[in-house]
């Protein structure tokens, strides 16, 4: 089994969610949840953006930077690699990220640079962050728009140059998870055996957790991903789902996580919300509020018979206690039966069914049914039969 390293990113591109700004002394807070999850390698931020970048920066690699691998992101201009070395003060484990488009569209519009141009500024300044740091990541931005070819050309020409990473955007998330496959096995057979190719997917069609897998598959030695999937626009491939893929399904990806604390998950979720702002969508995969409820009667009845009926993860696995049964209108007599028990009150088969069926009537007029309401309700059919 191969091991993946898991690059959080949250710090950086996580903090470009719109209306997001984690202050330095929270930066370094999420940074110690991130590493009580075990996350290798930790994007702290964007020092050329702001001194407040840099003191996050700063704070996290003073702190961590000997023992977790601590990146700051710049563009292709030596200032910024300038800044960010000053930022990681030194780090034993610092790492500089060098940042140049490689599409038409980005160097056209966004550059008004050649193709020849953006190789060499691209190679000179992968060169220059070398002066300051040993360990550098060279991203292709907007990747998977590049022309191929050129694409691979430019990719092996920073690695000769000293990137011992390769990230892969897919910056506006266009890629389906076959061209991501596709560009991905070709960067990583083009580059030396040594160089660690990594993923990093926005997921402007949905489709960023998928692309981060398919590009494990196809070699990437690394992914970037970010917690509850915040980030630009619509956000990036989320670290608990890409993790949890993983572990979950390792009979299928074979790759090797088990330095990551899932446990931790929900822990680092919830904080990342606290800090960002950005409410947890009730249906998120993983750390979502309905990831492990269940309400209908047959998945209860299953559930209860075994968890594994219906429930593909363990909940402990995340941090939660177990899986919850939600008691209404389409919950069977089991759940509601052991709801009862467990409230106290109890009733053998004749009379389960005759209250069955009256809180079914009852539930179906109230959208949530508290332990409460049940007591309610009993106190009611029990009155009725009087």
């Amino acid at each position: 089994m191969k091991s993946i390293l898991i690059n959080d990113i949250t710090l950086r591109d996580g903090e470009q969610t719109a209306g997001v700004n984690f202050l330095p002394e929270e930066k370094l807070r999420i940074a110690e949840q991130l590493v009580k999850l075990g996350v290798r390698i930790i994007e702290a931020g964007f020092p050329i953006a702001s001194d407040a970048d840099v003191k996050g920066v700063n704070l996290i690699a003073k702190r961590f930077g000997d023992s977790t691998t601590i990146s700051a992101m710049c563009r292709a201009h030596k200032k910024d690699i300038e800044v960010a070395a000053k930022a990681l003060g030194g780090a034993k484990k610092g790492r500089i990220q060098v940042v140049m488009g490689t599409s038409d569209i980005h160097l056209k519009h966004k550059f008004n640079m050649s193709r020849k141009e953006s190789l060499e500024l691209s190679v000179d300044m992968v060169k220059y962050a070398k002066t300051f740091a040993e360990d550098v990541e060279f991203a292709a931005e907007d990747a998977t728009r590049s022309d191929l070819k050129y694409l691979v050309e430019v990719c092996c020409a920073c690695v000769e140059a000293g990137a011992k990473t390769i990230e892969l955007p897919d910056t506006v998330g266009y890629a389906t998870p076959e061209e991501y496959f596709n560009i991905v096995s070709a960067v990583v057979k083009a580059v030396s055996a040594d160089t660690v190719v990594s993923t990093h997917c926005h997921n402007d069609l949905g489709v960023a957790t998928a692309n981060t897998l398919v590009g494990i598959q196809a070699g990437a030695k690394q992914a970037e991903v970010t917690i509850n999937g915040i980030g630009e626009r619509v956000g990036n491939a989320s670290s608990e789902e890409v993790i949890m893929a993983l572990k979950a399904r390792s009979d299928f990806y074979k790759v090797d996580i088990n330095y990551i604390h899932s446990e931790e998950i929900l822990r680092t979720s919830k904080l990342v919300e606290e800090l960002s702002g950005i409410k947890i969508a009730h249906n998120k995969a993983i750390v979502g509020r309905g990831a492990f409820l269940h309400e209908s009667g047959i998945h209860q009845d299953g559930v209860i018979k075994s968890p594994q009926t219906y429930q593909l993860l363990n909940p402990r696995d995340i941090g939660l206690d177990g899986y919850r049964l939600v008691i209404g209108k389409l919950s069977g007599k089991r759940a509601l039966k052991e709801r009862m028990d467990a409230v106290g009150m109890k009733l053998d088969d004749e009379q389960m069914q005759d209250f069955s069926v009256f809180f079914k009537d009852q539930a179906a007029k109230k959208k949530f049914i508290t332990d409460k309401d049940i007591t309610t309700l009993y106190e009611k059919w029990l009155s009725k039969r009087i």
